[in-house]
């Protein structure tokens, strides 16, 4: 594909064999485990635990019980409330990724006032999102486990909007696994493996930053581990904690 903009990245050392080797783990997780006894209930599950860690990587001190139990903090239940809505977003994820992306900020900062929800922080950050919009609707032959890692890396360093960008950034980036058909009914939990892979997370977040091909690199080849881990933390494989 002449015109991909991600070839480049597909390309570099170790990056096809990761994702080929995560993307088969996920697949035979979802079809040995998940085919005959995946219900509502269990994607509920996922999406609960997802926000809980994702809530935690965003400075939340609850625990998944007490999310659970709904006592969690306010970053707890901002994040569950992004999570509860998550799942329709998935056509307009394909269609138009930046409304999507707006509604899901709007979700999750219900404390912010009206003008600041769903909204850029300026117009830098208006045109940031519209390049990270357009990653998503360009035609790529990049996996899109890649995709979803790049999607995640771009909207955190980019902080486009006033609040919550971590949270809505990892929300995101399980958006697309279920949009793209990597996991459409959202049994793994991505958050899960940052949070398990968490000083990796943040520093290779900081070298993606700062810019550079390796800093790229090097966050797709960790992306691809922690999307391993968020397999591991699936309701398919284990009770939770």
């Amino acid at each position: 594909m002449a015109s991909d903009p991600l070839a480049w990245l597909v390309s570099l050392e170790g990056v096809p064999s990761a994702y080929a080797a995560v993307r088969d783990g996920i697949d035979v997780m979802l079809r040995d485990r998940g085919l005959r006894r995946t219900s509502p209930e269990t994607t509920a599950e996922s999406l609960l635990r997802g926000a809980h860690a994702s809530a935690v990587l965003e400075g939340s001190g609850s625990t998944l019980a007490e999310v659970r139990e709904g006592r969690g903090d306010e970053v707890a239940q901002d994040a569950v409330r992004l999570s509860t809505e998550l799942l329709s977003l998935a056509p307009l994820m394909d269609r138009s990724p930046a409304q999507a992306l707006a509604r899901m900020h709007a979700l999750a900062a219900s404390s912010l006032p009206d003008d600041l929800r769903g909204r850029p922080r300026g117009d830098e950050s208006a045109a940031r999102l519209r390049d990270i919009a357009t990653l998503l609707t360009k035609p790529t032959e990049a996996p899109a486990l890649l995709v979803a890692a790049l999607i995640h890396a771009e909207l955190i360093t980019a902080a486009p909007f006033a609040s919550h960008n971590g949270v809505v950034a990892r929300a995101a980036e399980r958006l697309v696994l279920v949009a793209r058909g990597v996991d459409e009914k959202s049994l793994v939990v991505p958050e899960a493996g940052h949070l398990a892979l968490r000083a990796a997370y943040e520093s290779n977040l900081v070298g993606y930053g700062e810019g550079g091909a390796a800093g790229m690199h090097a966050w797709v080849l960790y992306a691809a581990e922690a999307f391993a881990a968020g397999a591991e933390a699936s309701p398919l494989r284990r009770s939770a904690d």
